[in-house]
C-alpha cells in the first residue's frame, strides 16, 4: 500500500504559542519558505526581518512575561537579545534562552548586513544568504515543536522530519504527493529527483510508480527501478520494496539535474 503521508498541521503542531504570536509566525514562516521557492530574494530578506522580530517577541514574553509591542519599533535587535541570554535558568528552556536567540541574532544581521535580494559589485550570493535564512527558520521552527507541540510524539515528529527535508524547486508536494516540475526528464531522471529530495529515507516503489505516473508497474519496476539499482545509482530491497538514493546516484542529481539544461538533461544511468 502507499505511504502517502498524512495531512499534518504545523498551526496543530504550534499550539502552544498563542496569540498574539501563533498566525503572525506561521503567516512570517511560510512567506519566507514561498519567497524562496519562487526565487524572490528581496520577499526573503523582508520574511526573514518579520519572522525575526515575531519571535524575538514571544521569546520575550515566554521569558519575562512582557514583550516590545507589536507596531513598535525594536530599536536594537542584537541588544534585546543579548537581554535574553542573561534571564535567569529557571526563566525557561536553554534552547529559548540562549540557542534560538543566537540562531534570531545572526538571521538579522545576515538580512541587515548582507541585504538580502539587493546587488552589489562582488560576488553575488543572494540565493545562498536566502538558503540560509531559510533554514535558520526551519531550525526555529522544528525548535518551538520539539518545546511546545500539543499534538502527538509521532506527529511532531513527522512535521519536524518534513520541514527537515531537501526542498528542491524540481520537485513539489502536494496533497501527500510529490510531482518533478521540470519537463523532458526521464522516468529515471525523476525517480532520482524524487528520492534526492529526502536522501535519508526509503521511498515504497509504489509511491515513486505513482509519483512519476508510469504507464505499468511492472515494467516501471523493470525498466526504470532495477536499471538504476544495478548501475548503484539506487538500493532497491526486493522483500520491503523500497528504494533509497546511493552517493552515485546523488552525484548524477547534483551534477546533472539541480540546474538542468540542454547539456545535463541526457545522462546515462550505465556506469
Amino acid at each position: 500500500m502507499s505511504t502517502a503521508k498524512p495531512e499534518l498541521s504545523l498551526e496543530a503542531a504550534l499550539a502552544g504559542v498563542f496569540p498574539p504570536f501563533h498566525n503572525r509566525l506561521i503567516k512570517a514562516y511560510n512567506g519566507l519558505k514561498i519567497s524562496f521557492m519562487k526565487g524572490d530574494f528581496d520577499a526573503c530578506g523582508l520574511r526573514a526581518g518579520r519572522f525575526c522580530e515575531t519571535l524575538l517577541r514571544w521569546l520575550q514574553n515566554e521569558l519575562t512575561g512582557n514583550y516590545i509591542p507589536f507596531g513598535t519599533k525594536i530599536n536594537n535587535f542584537k541588544d534585546e537579545c543579548d537581554r535574553l541570554e542573561r534571564t535567569p535558568k529557571a526563566a525557561g528552556h536553554e534552547s529559548v534562552r540562549i540557542l534560538i536567540p543566537r540562531a534570531l541574532n545572526f538571521l538579522y544581521t545576515l538580512r541587515n548586513k548582507r541585504g538580502i535580494g539587493h546587488e552589489g559589485g562582488d560576488v553575488n550570493a543572494n540565493e545562498i544568504d536566502a538558503a540560509t535564512a531559510v533554514r535558520i527558520a526551519d531550525w526555529c521552527i522544528c525548535e518551538l515543536i520539539r518545546l511546545k507541540y500539543t499534538i502527538s510524539l509521532e506527529e511532531a515528529q513527522a512535521i519536524c522530519d518534513s520541514i527537515s527535508e531537501r526542498k528542491l524547486p524540481q520537485v513539489w508536494e502536494v496533497f501527500g504527493k510529490k510531482r518533478v516540475l521540470v519537463p523532458g526528464l526521464s522516468y529515471a531522471q525523476q525517480t532520482l529527483l524524487l528520492l534526492y529530495s529526502n536522501p535519508n529515507t526509503a521511498v515504497p516503489v509504489e509511491d515513486l510508480f505513482a509519483w512519476t505516473e508510469y504507464s505499468n508497474f511492472s515494467y516501471y519496476k523493470r525498466d526504470v527501478i532495477m536499471r538504476l539499482h544495478k548501475s548503484r545509482m539506487i538500493e532497491f530491497d526486493e522483500d520491503t520494496q523500497m528504494a533509497v538514493i546511493l552517493p552515485p546516484g546523488i552525484a548524477k542529481v547534483e551534477n546533472g539535474l539541480l540546474e538542468p539544461n540542454e547539456n545535463k538533461l541526457n545522462f546515462s544511468i550505465n556506469v
